[in-house]
């Protein structure tokens, strides 16, 4: 499959501001079947502080929706319970394991509300994740060296640009 934008964003905040060592998108549990079908959007590592970063990315900018409220909020619950599994099965060498939720823009009522009772689950919606792009941005511009992230060196470009 091939890599979201939206996870090549969040794999460029993985790195340039958390450290991560390692990033890999579209992970597939090992196994193969039905279990091998439900990826993981984006994995990243940070080997220093044994913190592991488990991220579902949503990047629909007209607003996160799966049918309705009800069937969204169900199937990011369902994917949360598939990052903590694919967690405490491969995992278990991190001191630190975050779960998060990237998604720019998410409707505010019914789907938040119920999102943010969702135990353990960080949510990078709306304002929080524009906070996060505009901090990419600033990295962006005052580093000069090839991060290897295609979003990351495109924001590097645009922040350098010259009249």
């Amino acid at each position: 499959m091939l890599t979201d934008v939206g996870e090549y964003i969040v794999g460029a905040y993985l790195q340039v501001e958390e450290g991560c060592d390692f990033v890999d998108y579209n992970i597939r549990p090992p196994g193969g079947g039905l279990e091998g079908l439900g990826e993981l959007d984006v994995v990243g590592l940070n080997f220093k502080t044994k913190t592991a970063f488990v991220c579902e990315v949503t990047t629909h900018i007209r607003g996160v929706l799966y049918k309705n409220n009800q069937e969204t909020v169900e199937r990011i619950k369902k994917k949360h319970e598939r990052q903590k599994k694919y967690a405490s099965e491969n995992l278990s060498n991190f001191k630190t394991i975050k779960y998060q939720f990237w998604s720019p823009v998410v409707p505010r009522g019914y789907i938040t509300e119920h999102l943010e009772k969702i135990s353990g689950l960080e949510l990078v919606i709306n304002g929080e994740y524009k906070k996060r792009i505009l901090l990419l941005r600033d990295k962006a511009r005052e580093m000069t060296h090839d991060a290897k992230n295609p979003v990351f060196r495109v924001l590097q470009i645009l922040e350098h640009l010259r009249d």
